[in-house]
C-alpha cells in the first residue's frame, strides 16, 4: 500500500511527464557525445593501431606517461600550459568584476548600455579575426605599434617575435576578447542586490567604496566563486584556437602548449596513444582543481556542489 508521500511524488511525475520528456535529448546528447566517447580515454594505457582498432591494440600499461615524463619537451609543455593559464586567470579574472562595478556605476543608461556593448562585442570574434588585429597592430614590418614608434624615433621591436612581449599581448589579447562575457553576467548579478541597501548606508554616511566593499562584493560573492571555480576547470586547458593563431618558431618555448602538442603529435604525426595519455593528464589535474576549490569554497558556504 502506497504512503501519502509516494502518492504524491507519483501525482507531481505525472503533472510534469511532458517536462521530464523534454529532458531525454539533453541527456541523449550528453551520453552519446560526452561519456560513451570516454570509453576510447582506454588507448592511453595502449599501443593503438588502426587494423586492430581500440579494444584489439595491445596494452602496454603505463608506458605512455614514462615516455611522456621522460621527454625534456614535455615538461616544458606542461609549464607553458600551466603558466599561460595562471597568467590568464591572474589578469582575466578580476577585470571583469572591476569593469562591471565602473560599468554599474554609469548613470545614464544610453552610455551604459553602449559601454556594454562595446566590451561584449569581442566575445564573439572568432581567434582567427582577433590574430589578424594582433598582426595588424605588433607586425614588425607595418605594424600600427611600430610606426607610432617610428614617429617618435623610437627604436622598433619585433613584440611578436620576443618572448616577453609575445606573452603579454597572448594574455592581453585574451583578456581582451573574453572580458565583456563575464562583466554581463556580473552585471547581471549585480541587479540582484537590494537599493535599499545603498539608500541606507548613503544615510549613515558610507562613501561609494564603502558601499563596494560591504554590499556590492558580497552581494555577487556567490557569482564570483561560480565563475572561479568554473576558471579552474580551464587552468591547464588553454585554448588551442587562440595559442595556435598567435605563435610562431621563434617563441615555441614559451607558446607551445598541451593542445597544441596533442594536435600536432596526435593528428599530424598520428600519435593517439601518446597524445591521449597527456588530455587525460590535462582532464585529471583540472578536475583535482575543480574539486580542491569547490572544497575550500565549501568551508565558506558558498561551494557550487
Amino acid at each position: 500500500m502506497s504512503t501519502p508521500r509516494q502518492t504524491i511524488s507519483t501525482l507531481k511525475f505525472k503533472q510534469n511527464l511532458w517536462l521530464y520528456a523534454m529532458l531525454l535529448p539533453v541527456i541523449a546528447f550528453y551520453v552519446i557525445f560526452k561519456y560513451i566517447p570516454m570509453g576510447g580515454l582506454i588507448i592511453a594505457f595502449k599501443s593503438y593501431n588502426f587494423a586492430d582498432g581500440i579494444l584489439g591494440s595491445p596494452w602496454v600499461g603505463w608506458k605512455n606517461y614514462e615516455l611522456l615524463f621522460t621527454t625534456a619537451n614535455t615538461t616544458q609543455i606542461i609549464w607553458n600550459t600551466f603558466w599561460l593559464s595562471l597568467l590568464n586567470l591572474a589578469f582575466g579574472f578580476p577585470i571583469p568584476i572591476v569593469l562591471a562595478l565602473m560599468i554599474n556605476e554609469i548613470g545614464r543608461s544610453w552610455f551604459k548600455k553602449w559601454i556594454q556593448t562595446i566590451v561584449y562585442l569581442p566575445h564573439f570574434f572568432s581567434w582567427v579575426i582577433v590574430a589578424g588585429i594582433v598582426l595588424t597592430l605588433f607586425a614588425t614590418d607595418g605594424g600600427s605599434i611600430n610606426k607610432i614608434l617610428e614617429l617618435f624615433s623610437v627604436e622598433t621591436r619585433s613584440f611578436l617575435y620576443d618572448s616577453f612581449s609575445w606573452t603579454a599581448i597572448f594574455v592581453g589579447a585574451g583578456v581582451w576578447k573574453e572580458m565583456g562575457f563575464n562583466t554581463i553576467i556580473y552585471l547581471a548579478a549585480l541587479t540582484t542586490i537590494n537599493p535599499a541597501l545603498y539608500e541606507s548606508s548613503s544615510i549613515d554616511g558610507a562613501t561609494k567604496w564603502r558601499q563596494i566593499w560591504h554590499i556590492t562584493l558580497p552581494g555577487i560573492r556567490h557569482t564570483i566563486v561560480l565563475l572561479l571555480i568554473l576558471a579552474m576547470g580551464r587552468v591547464m586547458e588553454v585554448g588551442f584556437d587562440q595559442v595556435y593563431n598567435l605563435q610562431n618558431d621563434a617563441v615555441s618555448g614559451v607558446s607551445e602548449v598541451i593542445s597544441t602538442y596533442i594536435y600536432k603529435m596526435g593528428l599530424q604525426q598520428a600519435q593517439f596513444s601518446l597524445t591521449t595519455a597527456m588530455g587525460l593528464f590535462e582532464s585529471l589535474i583540472a578536475f583535482l582543481l575543480v574539486i580542491g576549490v569547490n572544497r575550500i569554497a565549501r568551508k565558506y558556504d558558498q561551494g557550487l556542489f
